[in-house]
C-alpha cells in the first residue's frame, strides 16, 4: 500500500494537515534534543521528513532510517542526495519489531506517523529503547482522535470526507487513504499509548497533544 502512494505521499500529508505536518515533525525533533555528534534512529522513516529535519536542527549528527516501503524509502534517498546529506543520512529496509542493531548504539530514537501501523506496539517500543543508550530519548508522533467531544465531531467529519477525497484526487488510491482513516479511529488512546511504551520498558513515558489532540508527540527514556 505505502509503495502504491509513495510518490504521492508528501504532498498528501501536506494538504491533509493544511501544511501542519511540517511544523508537528519539527516540535517532535526539538523533543528528541539532537546534538552534534549524536547517532539517531528514525523508525518507520516513510520519505526522510524526519531525517532530513534532524540534520536541519542539529548539522552535526547522524541518522539511520528504517521503513518496510522500498518505494517510500527511494523517494527519501531522492531528497537526502538533493540535499547532499547522503553521508549522514543512510535510510534502509527494516521492521520496527525487529530492528536490525546492536543494543546501546543510538543517542536517540524517533518516530512520525507511523506506530499506528505496527502490530505489536510494545515490542517496537523494547526495540527502540534497547536500540538507544540508557537515559537516551525515545520520541514517538502519531495522529490521533481530540478527547473533546465537540472537536471530535468535526474531526470525525474532517477525517470521513477529506480523507477519502485527496486519497482518490492526489494520491490516485482510495482504499489506501480509507486504512489511513481506520488506522486513526483504532489507534489507542494516549494512555494505552503510555501503558505499552511502559510495556516495552521504556522509563518516563508522557505526552504532549498537538492542535486539540489531533496529533500527539510521545516521549520516554530508554531503560
Amino acid at each position: 500500500m505505502f509503495n502504491a502512494i509513495a510518490r504521492r505521499y508528501d504532498l498528501g500529508n501536506c494538504l491533509l494537515s493544511l501544511g501542519l505536518d511540517r511544523r508537528w515533525r519539527r516540535k517532535a525533533v526539538a523533543m528528541l534534543r539532537p546534538r552534534d555528534s549524536g547517532r539517531y534512529l528514525d523508525v518507520g522513516c516513510g520519505t526522510g521528513d524526519v531525517a532530513l529535519e534532524i540534520l536541519r536542527q542539529c548539522p552535526g549528527a547522524a541518522v539511520v532510517g528504517i521503513d518496510r516501503s522500498e518505494e517510500m524509502l527511494a523517494v527519501g534517498r531522492q531528497k537526502v542526495a538533493a540535499a547532499g546529506l547522503g553521508g549522514a543520512i543512510e535510510l534502509r529496509l527494516g521492521d520496527a519489531m525487529e530492528l536490525d542493531f546492536p543494543a546501546d548504539v543510538f543517542d536517540g530514537a524517533i518516530s512520525a506517523f507511523c506506530i499506528r501501523n505496527v502490530e505489536r506496539r510494545a515490542r517496537a517500543f523494547a526495540e527502540m529503547g534497547r536500540a538507544v543508550a540508557p537515559g537516551g530519548p525515545v520520541v514517538v508522533m502519531e495522529v490521533s482522535q481530540p478527547a473533546c467531544p465537540v472537536v471530535r465531531a468535526g474531526h470525525w467529519l474532517y477525517i470521513h470526507t477529506a480523507v477519502p477525497l485527496v486519497g482518490r484526487l492526489v494520491a490516485r488510491s482510495g482504499p489506501s487513504y480509507r486504512y489511513l482513516v481506520a488506522s486513526i479511529e483504532y489507534f489507542p488512546r494516549p494512555d494505552e499509548v503510555l501503558a505499552a511504551m511502559e510495556e516495552g520498558g521504556l522509563r518516563d513515558a508522557g505526552h504532549v497533544g498537538l492542535l486539540a489532540g489531533t496529533a500527539v508527540v510521545f516521549h520516554a527514556i530508554a531503560p
